[in-house]
């Protein structure tokens, strides 16, 4: 597939953890995003590669669903090309470039 057909989802989020529901919820929507297939990029940012425009509409469908009743979650979407050009940190210094999956995965 071409690297502008394939697209990838960030999916990031800021919600309360000041009571325990709060820290539930916030842990129950993590988990909804691991089962679904998205991995931990930063602690309230997780990533997702998806097949097309038609895949990304039913995952945020999905993510709609499972929203938390109170936070903020806001999710980006962008090309395999654009991905790979991300510039990554790591204590002060530039980390080596993700390599993108060869291929993708289906569940």
């Amino acid at each position: 597939m071409s690297g502008y057909k394939l697209m990838w989802m960030l999916v990031m989020f800021d919600l309360p953890t000041d009571t325990k529901a709060q820290r539930k919820s916030a842990g129950d929507f993590r988990n909804f995003l691991l089962d679904e297939g998205f991995e931990r990029s930063q602690f309230s940012v997780y990533a997702r590669m998806v097949s097309g425009k038609e895949a990304y509409e039913a995952r945020v469908a999905w993510i709609e669903r499972a929203l938390p009743e109170k936070g903020e979650v806001q999710i980006l979407q962008f090309t395999d090309r654009q991905y790979e050009l991300i510039l990554r940190y790591s204590d002060q210094g530039r980390a080596a470039r993700r390599k993108n999956p060869e291929q993708l995965v289906l569940f």
